[in-house]
């Protein structure tokens, strides 16, 4: 019977890791690393997990949603805390699953990848590592400006990442959208979704998101060479916001990775191609 559930694992020093699965509770685990603010009620393709026979399964990073904030969260930790989640609601399964990464949720998939046992990382749309020269070049200087400062200032960049609202992220991930990701953020239930996971995700003052931000702005540090797992990148062609390359770069940086741009999507593939992201998944 496919039903939502919500899970609450502790960790060995005490904390509080929410999360919730999507679809059969019998099918395929798939973990869906969602990206930026967004909790663990964000979600895709739901219409479909039951057909396809799949498990959708999402945490809350702490401090977003309802897990316990960690003042010193680092792109490591947030890791282990993902293979912590894992290992409770999957207790008596295989926890080598597929992994799904979207948009800043991109670079948690990587370091899962290059530190665990997964059996493959999908990555749909995700924010490439601006720290890294080959991509940094490619900006314009007011694309980086922000991304710089986490390097040279962290505390400055938290400040004015601090100032970030729900509101005001649904307003400029809908102005940088292409018009065919129109159709995905005026459907009322994703909206709906949408709004739903960001204000959880903002709880704390923001304090998850800011964390998480400045992990992936500041150079990652991961051994993408250590990546063993099968790797897809899927990319809307009409994606304006999250890789100058669409991807490029980042797929000849990860030993057995393949790329696919998909000519009629946008920045929200995830979303308007839900069903090919969970085909991906699963043949991988």
């Amino acid at each position: 019977m496919s039903h939502d559930q919500t899970h609450w694992v502790k960790t060995a020093d005490g904390r509080t890791i929410a999360g919730t699965s999507f679809g059969l509770e019998t099918g395929q685990p798939i973990l869906f690393v969602a990206g930026a603010a967004t909790s663990k009620r964000m979600a895709f393709g739901t219409d479909l997990l039951e057909s396809l026979d799949v498990r959708l399964l999402t945490m809350d990073r702490p401090g977003l949603g309802d897990s316990t904030p960690d003042d010193d969260r680092t792109l490591a930790s947030t890791a282990e805390d993902y293979r912590t989640f894992l290992a409770s609601v999957l207790v008596r399964e295989d926890r080598s699953i597929p992994v799904i990464a979207n948009s800043q949720g991109a670079v948690f998939g990587l370091m899962l990848a290059a530190t665990g046992e997964i059996r493959s990382l999908t990555l749909v749309s995700p924010a490439d590592e601006l720290a890294h020269p080959a991509i940094h070049a490619m900006l314009p200087a007011d694309a980086t400006a922000l991304a710089d400062l986490a390097l040279d200032a962290p505390e400055r960049a938290a400040e004015v990442l601090g100032g970030f609202s729900a509101q005001k992220m649904e307003q400029m991930v809908r102005t940088g959208a292409h018009p065919s990701d129109a159709a995905v953020y005026e459907a009322t239930p994703f909206r709906e979704r949408y709004r739903r996971a960001l204000d959880e995700g903002f709880a704390n003052h923001g304090a998850g998101y800011v964390r998480d931000t400045l992990i992936a702005m500041r150079p990652w540090n991961v051994d993408l060479t250590a990546i063993t797992c099968p790797v897809r990148i899927l990319f809307g062609a009409h994606d304006r916001t999250h890789s100058p390359d669409h991807g490029a770069t980042l797929a000849q940086r990860i030993p057995n990775a393949t790329r696919t741009v998909i000519d009629d999507a946008g920045g929200a593939a995830l979303w308007t191609h839900a069903r090919l992201v969970l085909d991906t998944a699963l043949d991988l």
